[in-house]
């Protein structure tokens, strides 16, 4: 099963929109949203099936057992993360502040701390003649990274038979959910936009993709709001021997489409016919 990542170096790029175009268009049987910050393409997926949830767990978070408590403040004292407050006269844990680090499990001299499991996200696949696997990280919790990588895992594991292409809506930026969205892909289409932080974050995720052996291409979304910059980016792609895919205009259809929860391959637009244009010239890449 080939996999295709659909990045962008920054957010409100268009990525999701184009990721949810190209599962229309290859009929992908395995998809996946990687952004467990703020997973949002569901809302252009419509799936006929309950989704199947289960609980992901980070490390594991301190707790005081009130009973088994002196009071002494000793975790109060030393803890380098002010995870511990001080509450009328009792000493409890505050699980956002917490890092897992049990040091003050360690120096209890009552022995009323314990180190329990914690729910930090939650899992979510849908599967019926398709697989769509997703995750939403809980709020004020970390390991977004190692999510990414259940995310992934979950959709390789439920997919459907003779799956040929899968298809990844990853998140902005370069940090830990897109290093691990990276692993293990074939190709990689960067969506990028005229703008000079567009063309910046551009730079870095290609840098990033490269360090991770992961071939990018490149296409620009809404090229003509600025076609000075749209043809510097061109110019960088020639520089760095990158594959350039296409571009695709800006379109009020395609906020029309969002807003109504609709594909943008469904409607009749500039926008509509450019991004099929960009999915067969992408295909070409990775089969």
């Amino acid at each position: 099963m080939k996999q295709l990542l659909i990045l962008s170096g920054k957010g409100g790029t268009g990525k999701t929109t184009v990721a949810s175009a190209f599962i229309e268009l290859a009929n992908a049987k395995a998809f996946a949203d990687c952004d467990v910050d703020a997973p949002n393409l569901h809302l252009l997926m419509s799936q006929d099936t309950k989704s199947v949830k289960k609980d992901f767990y980070g490390m594991d978070k301190a707790n005081i057992d009130q009973d088994k408590c002196s009071s002494c403040g000793i975790c109060f004292e030393h803890c380098r993360f002010d995870a511990i407050l001080q509450e009328e006269g009792r000493f409890i844990v505050d699980d956002f502040a917490c890092e897992g680090c049990a040091l003050c499990y360690e120096i209890c001299p009552e022995k009323a701390i314990t180190m329990v499991p914690c729910v930090i996200g939650d899992l979510e696949f849908y599967k019926d003649d398709k697989v769509f696997s997703s995750a939403k990280l809980r709020m004020g919790n970390g390991n977004s990274g190692l999510l990414v990588s259940e995310v992934k895992k979950q959709m390789k594991e439920n997919k459907i038979d003779q799956t040929k292409l899968a298809i990844i809506d990853g998140s902005p930026g370069i940090g830990c959910p897109v290093i691990a969205s990276l692993s293990g892909v074939d190709l990689v289409l960067i969506v990028t936009e005229p703008s000079l932080s567009g063309m910046s974050d551009l730079k870095r995720i290609v840098q990033t993709s490269k360090k991770l052996q992961a071939k990018p291409v490149i296409c620009i979304n809404k090229y003509d709001t600025n076609e000075e910059i749209t043809e510097r980016i061109k110019v960088y792609c020639q520089e760095e021997e990158l594959a350039f895919v296409g571009l695709i205009p800006y379109d009020m259809h395609v906020i029309q489409a969002v807003n109504q929860g609709k594909n943008i391959v469904e409607i009749d637009c500039k926008a509509s016919a450019a991004i099929k244009e960009v999915f067969e010239n992408t295909i070409k890449h990775i089969f």
